[in-house]
């Protein structure tokens, strides 16, 4: 008698199947660790007993919706979790959200001046935060809602904001910590300025875009010079050059020359420096130590003044003459005609590109100006007390640089793909001083108090505190915190600890810290995974994860970036809405080697719905021939993959095949191939076990011998729900919803917690 149910006599239909699926996972309460099935604590039937598996969501910022790049990351996170989940190991995947600070910040503030005509500043500091939390909060829900469309099996139990209570004593934990070493400082140095949000930018929030201007070359003394920004040259009274340039030997370092400048006369010093490069240009440059990060590193090996000649509007100081006080975009094309009128002018390039920094939030055009701020000191020692690091003991005195390399060189952290490991070295030797303060309201506001009167000398000092201060501890009167907030990444950067309730004494560091993997697109190792490196290995003494997966970017078909001002990009939702998150899940796993960038189009999600389809109807067809006694006999032998008794030589044949392909597909997503895995099991499902296997047995299933025919129906439902558990981690609705709809003899859990095929 058939058992064809009701679900399986339509169409599969993802919308009607997906949100019904994802709730009852949601309700077994299986995406938390502390939640077990009764094999899974059993060591003679779990052989990963005891073991765990832990991954933090990178948290995405609360600006708005997901894109593709999450979807990859979802896809790939979520493949792992099941997989390690039904391997038996205790596993944790555990979610968050980011504030983002400047991205939220800058969103909400263009919202209210488009809508009102408005800044944060008429607004107020109080009502400004209340309307960006409340955008946040929105924000949130649509985040969180998306998040469980791509079947994400999250411990919402533990989900985490990097602006919470716990995040936020986390934070001021770290900072004070940090102080106290000596490894924060306040200070004068360069930093990215953006001269219409007033706030500093971190390097990852900039984006370098080429465009084409003139290049001007001008006469400074008996020098020849370059530059696409004369309205920085003002001030310039250094003229730098290499020490073995033979084109200047006549020249001495330290020498004064008289010459003829923009304003007037002027005395320039001469400046051997081994970084200027002879072959660029005349070999010769002039420096602006105030506008340029090389010009500022250069004046400090030296010693030389620093002087400002643009505002922080962008507009021209005094030290400009008749130009100050005029934007440097209308400035430019007058100064050049007075250098022309004064004969300093000696050619110009109209076809030269160079590349200009922007804010990535906003647009504007990055400023450099040295800045008073708070730094991390990434060159300072500071001695390890309790360290777990490889090779590094206790009582070692180290840096942060040291220690970011130390961490990855020695083995420890293991980059994937390992190429990335160069690139972590290389900018880990080019590592500044990281600027963590910022010039906004939303944001982790810095822990340090000044005294409002300071009436003893005591009161001069800087109070850093974990706990809010209202009273100076040295004289009694009131104090006002600094009105910074820190860069979004410091906080981020406590990701992988704070999460787990540090430095609460109550957390869950022991059983899941260092988590086993992180997984993030390859363009923030950088300005995500060193910093985590970084702050871990300060705090803790410790790595934060010991394999870092970094997945490539989603381009579109004809590999362009995806772009509105292209129009084509593919928005995950709308893919789930017509084809179902299973067939988007494929899409972005199939072809998506780790490192390397995915190209990515409808056509290919469309392909992988009609997979769907195919796994559909392999079921129903296979339901056509079972009976209510028809399941595997044991649950040792749920998958038939151990037993081969009283099969026929076909049979055996079709399970060493299936064996063979399951033993491949684990080995391939240990070792972090999902990509081969997922190719490994389509193909297997199409073109072996429904192609081949099915209609060479199809004469079997439709013969006369009932023994033939029940045993090579019961054969091939057990390969089928091996089937289905191998490709669950990667389809994991449809996967679902058919396994609910096979016959067991025994009762079976979900197929989310039920045991992987291959022990």
């Amino acid at each position: 008698m058939a058992l064809i149910p009701e679900q399986l006599r339509a169409p599969y239909n993802p919308n009607a199947t997906e949100d019904r699926i994802y709730k009852l996972w949601e309700e077994s309460g299986f995406f938390s660790p502390d939640t077990r099935p009764p094999w899974a604590d059993n060591p003679e039937t779990n052989p990963n007993c005891g073991k765990t598996f832990s991954m933090v969501l990178p948290p995405p910022n609360v600006t708005g919706t997901l894109h593709m790049g999450h979807a990859i990351m979802l896809a790939v996170e979520d493949s792992l979790v099941r997989f390690e989940r039904m391997r038996g190991k205790k596993t944790l995947w555990l979610p968050g959200t980011d504030h983002a600070a400047i991205a939220t910040a800058s969103k909400v503030e263009a919202d209210i001046y488009k809508k009102e005509k408005k800044t944060r500043h008429d607004l107020g500091r109080e009502e400004f935060l209340r309307r960006v939390n409340a955008f946040a909060a929105e924000s949130h829900d649509i985040i969180l809602n998306q998040l469980k469309k791509m079947g994400s099996s999250l411990d919402w139990s533990r989900e985490a904001y990097t602006l919470d209570d716990a995040r936020t004593l986390a934070v001021r934990t770290a900072f004070k910590r940090m102080y106290d070493a000596g490894l924060i400082y306040r200070g004068h140095r360069i930093v990215n300025w953006d001269p219409r949000m007033q706030t500093t930018v971190s390097d990852d929030e900039i984006e370098w875009r080429e465009e084409q201007a003139p290049f001007y070359y001008l006469k400074y003394g008996p020098f020849t010079i370059g530059t696409a920004r004369p309205e920085t040259k003002f001030g310039d009274k250094y003229v730098v050059m290499h020490p073995d340039d033979e084109r200047y030997k006549e020249y001495e370092d330290g020498q004064k020359i008289a010459l003829e400048w923009i304003n007037g006369p002027i005395t320039a010093t001469i400046v051997k420096d081994d970084s200027v490069d002879p072959a660029f240009g005349t070999g010769v440059m002039t420096i602006t130590p105030w506008h340029d990060a090389v010009d500022f590193d250069i004046a400090e090996r030296h010693h030389l003044d620093k002087e400002p000649i643009i505002d922080a509007h962008g507009k021209l100081l005094p030290i400009a003459g008749e130009f100050a006080g005029m934007h440097i975009k209308k400035a430019r094309p007058q100064i050049i005609e007075k250098l022309k009128a004064k004969g300093l002018l000696a050619r110009v390039d109209e076809h030269y590109t160079h590349r200009v920094a922007q804010n990535s939030r906003g647009g504007e055009t990055i400023e450099p100006q040295i800045k008073l701020q708070w730094f991390v000191n990434v060159s300072a020692k500071f001695k390890l007390k309790n360290s777990k690091l490889n090779g590094i003991p206790s009582g070692s005195e180290i840096t942060l640089k040291e220690l970011m390399r130390a961490a990855v060189q020695g083995g420890q952290i293991e980059i994937l793909p390992d190429h990335f490991a160069k690139t972590y070295f290389h900018w880990i030797d080019n590592l500044r001083d990281w600027c963590i303060s910022r010039q906004i309201w939303f944001g982790h506001r810095i822990p340090v108090y000044y005294c409002a009167r300071k009436n003893k000398e005591a009161c001069e000092r800087p109070l850093v505190s974990i706990e809010p201060v209202e009273r100076c501890p040295a004289c009694g009167e009131a104090v006002e915190q600094d009105p910074d907030t820190l860069d979004t990444w410091f906080s981020s950067g406590l990701w992988t600890f704070s999460t787990l309730g540090w430095p609460a004494a109550e957390n869950d560091m022991a059983d899941y810290h260092p988590t086993t993997v992180l997984e993030t697109g390859y363009d923030i190792l950088f300005f995500w995974v060193a910093r985590m490196i970084l702050m871990t290995g300060f705090l803790l003494e410790d790595i934060p994860f010991r394999t870092v997966y970094l997945h490539g970017l989603v381009r579109d078909k004809d590999g362009r970036k995806m772009s509105k001002s292209l129009g084509n990009i593919i928005d995950p939702l709308d893919m789930i809405k017509k084809y179902g998150a299973d067939a988007t899940r494929m899409s972005l796993l199939v072809g998506n080697a780790p490192g390397q960038d995915l190209k990515l189009s409808e056509d290919k999600i469309r392909g992988y719905k009609h997979f769907a389809n195919k796994v559909w109807n392999v079921t129903r067809f296979l339901l056509q021939y079972a009976d209510a006694d028809t399941g595997a006999s044991s649950g040792a032998d749920e998958y038939a993959l151990n037993a081969a008794e009283g099969l026929s030589a076909e049979e055996k044949e079709m399970l060493d095949e299936l064996r063979a392909a399951a033993s491949d597909i684990t080995e391939n997503i240990s070792a972090y191939q999902l990509h081969l895995a997922c190719e490994k099991i389509y193909h297997y499902v199409w073109h072996t076990f429904a192609d081949k296997i099915l209609e060479a047995s199809k004469p079997v299933l439709n013969g006369t011998d009932i023994a033939s025919r029940t045993r090579r129906a019961e054969t091939l439902l057990a390969m089928w729900r091996t089937c289905l558990a191998l490709l669950h981690p990667f389809m994991p609705f449809i996967t679902e919803e058919l396994w609910s709809l096979l016959p067991h003899k025994n009762k079976r859990a979900l197929l989310m917690v039920s045991r992987w095929p291959v022990r």
